[in-house]
């Protein structure tokens, strides 16, 4: 049975919520100097906390600074603050400080058996994504938990002490680039350089010169002699992104470079012997462009020595929960806000989706959910996220609502932009600034949280 702490002075609220939540192994405490060694002691994932402590049980002072330590001995712990009257206020407080819920008294066992059990779903939730986050960062860097990642992972594993040219295949956005950074760090070159070009981005008269580098005078501009990418990931990996997109007249030069591993800068006449291992990856089916003579046949299969499909987040459903919690981590510390899970709608949404633009369309939704979530947990509606009624959870068809709920997000969003300048905010919506204070206050927004 799971430890669950009910810290309360008062002994029959103690003996309510014990037989109330019977399903967990209780710990009691009635102060917050026994409540603090319970915590260090049999470090619980949820714990309920009664703010109207002694000796100070008129007030919420002594259970606030009970959170606070509490979070700061175990941040991960999720605390539901329970107060005995109707003071909202100092209940959003402790909300802001970290708090995972909260619950007016009287008890309802019902009702804070729904709100334990959810809060204990959470820690686990967090729970496993922190040791997953652990072991895969010890391992190849690749997030997931699925069949198909793990078949990826021991696969890289095999393949990275290798000289073998891999070719990486999957949607936009699958995390091509991960995968082959996953390679070079598991290799031993990893203490060399990682280059990465994406053959897609630059213009056709650059490309070659990007790639093989080029003599003082080789053309108008050529100031100085320059190292191309190939010659500056030495002893290193060098990255082909969207090799489909390579012109077909320099193709033969690289295939060159990838047999005789040897180089010419342009303008040059010298033969530069360069130690590389090379990674590519496209979106593209190489396989009909050789048919259509559209990429050469030769190069096809030097590149192809083996193959890594990288599959689609949408087949990858166990996945998506472990990668929403990793980015939620990562940006909520980057950006200093008080974010520590999703909320039940934001997961059944997370669920849901089909992902078309699989790990980065992930990534940019948590990204600025992260930014629009004005608690410790974001909703459907942080994300940009519908919960479809098909699931159960209703989907409002008031179109008041539907325009509330999106003059509330458009405005969240434009603050976030503007810094919190609210002359900014309003240009961004395309409005003065009397009706921005005016939505502000129908909404009853608090854009500072």
């Amino acid at each position: 049975m799971e430890k669950l702490l009910i810290v309360d002075d008062d002994l029959g609220v103690q003996k309510q919520l014990k037989w109330s939540l019977s399903d967990y192994d209780v710990v009691l405490a009635e102060n917050r100097e026994s409540a603090i060694a319970a915590v260090r002691r049999f470090e619980p994932s949820v714990v309920t906390l009664d703010l109207g402590l002694p000796p100070d049980t008129a007030n919420a002072s002594e259970g606030l600074a009970a959170l606070k330590e509490i979070l700061a001995i175990a941040p991960h712990t999720k605390v539901i603050v329970i107060t005995g009257n109707d003071n909202h206020e100092v209940a959003l407080q402790a909300i802001e400080m970290g708090a995972y819920d909260f619950y007016q008294k009287p008890v309802d066992a019902d009702v804070i058996n729904v709100i334990v059990n959810r809060a204990f779903a959470v820690a686990g939730l967090e729970s496993d994504n922190r040791a997953m986050k652990s072991f895969v960062g010890a391992d190849t860097g690749i997030i997931g938990n699925s069949a198909s990642i793990d078949r990826m992972r021991q696969m890289i594993q095999r393949i990275a002490p290798t000289e073998i040219t891999a070719l990486l295949l999957g949607e936009s956005g699958t995390g091509k680039e991960v995968t082959a950074k996953a390679v070079h760090n598991v290799s031993n070159r990893v203490k060399k350089p990682f280059i990465a070009i994406n053959c897609a981005s630059i213009p056709e008269t650059l490309l070659e010169s990007e790639l093989f580098g080029f003599e003082k005078g080789a053309f108008t501009g050529a100031h100085k002699t320059t190292k191309g990418k190939i010659e500056c990931a030495q002893g290193g990996t060098l990255f082909l992104d969207e090799i489909g997109d390579m012109p077909f007249n320099l193709q033969a030069k690289l295939l060159r470079f990838l047999q005789e591993k040897v180089i010419e800068r342009i303008g040059g006449r010298q033969e530069i012997p360069v130690d590389v291992r090379v990674v590519c990856a496209t979106n593209q089916n190489l396989q009909e462009m050789v048919a259509n003579k559209e990429f050469r046949e030769d190069l096809y299969y030097r590149i192809s020595e083996i193959t890594l499909d990288i599959p689609p987040l949408r087949d990858r459903e166990e996945d998506v929960l472990i990668l929403a919690q990793f980015f939620l981590q990562q940006y909520a510390k980057e950006y200093k806000r008080n974010v520590k899970s999703f909320a039940e709608d934001a997961i059944q949404a997370l669920k849901q989706h089909k992902w078309p633009g699989n790990i980065r369309e992930l990534q940019n939704k948590v990204k600025s959910s992260v930014i629009m979530a004005m608690g410790s947990q974001v909703t459907a509606l942080d994300l940009g996220l519908v919960v479809s009624q098909d699931e159960g959870f209703e989907l409002s068809l008031n179109l008041r609502t539907v325009r509330e709920e999106a003059e509330t997000v458009a405005i969240q969003k434009a603050y976030a932009l503007a810094d919190g300048n609210m002359s900014k905010t309003a240009q961004l919506l395309g409005i003065t600034r009397p009706t921005l204070y005016s939505l502000i206050e129908k909404y009853g927004l608090n854009l500072n949280n």
